[in-house]
């Protein structure tokens, strides 16, 4: 170990900073290869240069500067990951959402402002990452009733969902950490509402340049989505039992249209021994009949997912539930994919009844494809024939367990995991749970938040491959690399270097104008590194300016909040803004033309509104 001057160990942190603001941005390397790099990089530096404390003691051993690993803020942003994860597997929010299409009746631009409006509620105590995708599907099938490209509404769903987070401690990681970076620097950390009443004055701002101006400014580009991102139109032959307690019941036709089975056409009705054939003007259906339909993956896919009472598969009916269980076909962890019957098949020529299909192979079979034929009949009566595709859905060991099988080709990109909404309810309890106890402060953050994820897996939820891919390896690594620098920044005095810059550049100004400077500085930083690191990083400088002024270094500190949370002008300062890149077909600079404008604006409504706020 080797003492050197302290101003060469502050130098060198700010070039460790610098360079890991420049790794991040040109994106050359994996951000997981970066931020282990960096890592390896403090820790062969400062155990050869250590920073002696009083006692003589490194203040940046290993064990300080790995110590983000375990940071009470990131255990808990992770753990309501995975709350999160079970949030979306049970689809836990479409009873809400089918209550805000209701609310907008008719007309789509109505049910666009209440969707968006509910996101940044649900958004404000709930991780934004599950609520956007939770969303996404929403919103593409609501620009299709708008009749507009998913242009014009993906990007403003990314963006609600941000705005949104700003207004609670649990509304985004990157509050938490910014509460826990306090807590290391000796200060008072937030409270659950700290920031409530200024962050909902500048998301309801934002909203009102999300939904009226930013879907002006967007491009439409309905053509290449289509052309792209189009749903395959492929059709599958399915079956569909009307129970007892089916939504079904009572339901006619209009126009040869049944209204829950609208994206499926309906080509036969089977009612005991009679087949009724379209057009179906005035037929009710009852417990009982049994439903051909042609409809795409997607579409029962959607029936699945809107659970019981839509669409039944055998295993559905009351008295199979036992034998459900004993074929893997029960609750949690069913995957939907397709299988294509091979040429030497043995099954060809067999119907599904004959085959014994689910008992066979341990998965039912939702639907059968035949291309370039029109089958009126029972889809467990139809003959297999070497390239039918079968659209199944089985227990995930059930269905990986085909691989290789010689008669039945499973196609690997088709598996998908299905929701769950059976346990839809269990759901809402475990998140509502969370934040009442997080928001009373009956348990600390961490504590609700891992409590919340152990129940998940224990109540059947979730299972632990799900939550462990609910686990994102890049955000543990980015911020515990993060948080290493800003403990060096801390310890080395490259924090308080920096913020004496900043005083003595803006010294002579009102402590207002050091904080328009200083939200304007992180708002341009958090949109070319990862939000995250952004609020870690700054922090330790917002205390300083603070401390420099002789103001409250809440006000710096909330200022790193909404500011490192105003990631709208690029796709990578934000994960929610990469999840709709794809289904909006944006480019880097539609990001910019939307995003840019709104950072502005919520930049001068704080320098306005924060100084009165706070009685600067």
């Amino acid at each position: 170990m080797f003492i050197i001057d302290p101003n060469i160990q502050v130098w060198m942190t700010l070039f460790f900073v610098v360079g890991a603001i420049g790794l991040y941005t040109v994106e050359k390397l994996p951000m997981e290869y970066i931020s282990i790099a960096l890592m390896g990089v403090l820790l062969l530096f400062f155990q050869i240069f250590p920073v002696p404390g009083p006692d003589g003691r490194n203040l940046l051993d290993a064990a300080r500067i790995l110590e983000g690993f375990a940071n009470p803020a990131l255990i808990a942003v992770l753990a309501l990951l995975v709350v999160g994860q079970g949030m979306v597997n049970t689809r836990a929010l479409t009873h809400v959402v089918q209550s805000v299409f209701l609310l907008g009746g008719p007309q789509p631009a109505l049910t666009r402002i209440l969707a968006l409006i509910f996101v940044l509620v649900i958004s404000a105590f709930l991780n934004n990452t599950p609520v956007v995708v939770i969303f996404i599907p929403i919103m593409q099938a609501l620009s299709d009733r708008l009749g507009a490209s998913a242009s014009s509404v993906m990007m403003p769903l990314s963006f609600a969902a941000i705005l949104g987070g700003m207004t609670t401690l649990i509304g985004s990681s990157t509050n938490l950490l910014v509460s826990s970076s306090l807590i290391e620097l000796g200060e008072t950390p937030f409270t659950f509402f700290e920031f409530t009443l200024p962050g909902l004055f500048l998301a309801s701002v934002g909203l009102i340049y999300v939904l009226f101006i930013a879907p002006r400014i967007l491009p439409d580009r309905a053509t290449l989505a289509n052309t792209l991102m189009g749903e395959s139109g492929k059709q599958f032959i399915a079956q569909i039992t009307v129970l007892e307690d089916s939504k079904l019941v009572g339901e006619e036709s209009a126009a040869g249209i049944f209204p829950s089975l609208r994206d499926m056409t309906v080509r036969l009705i089977l009612r005991g021994e009679h087949a009724e054939l379209p057009p179906f003007d005035g037929f009710a259906l009852r417990p009982g009949d049994v439903l051909v339909v042609a409809a795409t993956r997607k579409a029962l896919t959607d029936a699945l997912g809107r659970g019981a009472g839509v669409m039944h598969t055998e295993f559905s009916v009351p008295d199979d539930g036992e034998e459900a269980k004993e074929l893997g076909l029960g609750e949690g962890d069913q995957v939907l994919a397709e299988v294509m019957v091979t040429p030497a098949s043995r099954l060809i020529g067999q119907n599904l009844e004959q085959i014994g299909f689910r008992y066979k192979f341990s998965s039912i079979v939702l639907g059968l494809q035949r291309r370039s034929r029109m089958i009126r009949t029972r889809m467990t009566e139809i003959p297999l024939e070497a390239g039918d595709v079968l659209l199944i859905q089985g227990g995930s060991e059930s269905v990986q367990a085909l691989r290789g099988h010689r008669d039945l080709l499973l196609m690997e990109w088709s598996a998908m995991e299905l929701p769950a909404p059976n346990l839809a309810r269990r759901a809402n309890l475990i998140f509502l749970g969370v934040v009442g106890l997080a928001a009373s402060g009956i348990l600390p953050i961490v504590v609700s938040a891992l409590l919340g994820a152990a129940v998940m897996l224990f109540t059947g939820v979730l299972n632990i491959r799900q939550a462990a891919r609910a686990v994102d390896r890049n955000l543990v690594l980015m911020v515990a690399t993060a948080l290493a620098l800003g403990s060096a920044m801390q310890e080395t005095g490259a924090a308080a270097f920096i913020a004496d810059g900043v005083i003595g550049i803006f010294g002579f100004s009102h402590p207002a104008v050091v904080l328009s400077v200083f939200f304007l500085l992180v708002a341009v930083i958090s949109n070319v590194i990862s939000n995250n690191a952004c609020a870690v990083l700054f922090t330790p400088i917002a205390v300083g300016i603070a401390a420099g002024l002789g103001v409250d270094p809440k006000i710096f500190a909330v200022a790193v909040v909404f500011a490192a949370n105003c990631s709208f002008a690029t796709p990578v300062g934000y994960q929610t803004n990469l999840l709709v890149m794809g289904p909006g077909h944006y480019r880097f600079s539609d990001f910019v033309r939307a995003g840019f404008p709104l950072t502005v604006i919520l930049w001068l409504v704080f320098s306005f509104f924060a100084p009165w706020y706070y009685s600067l």
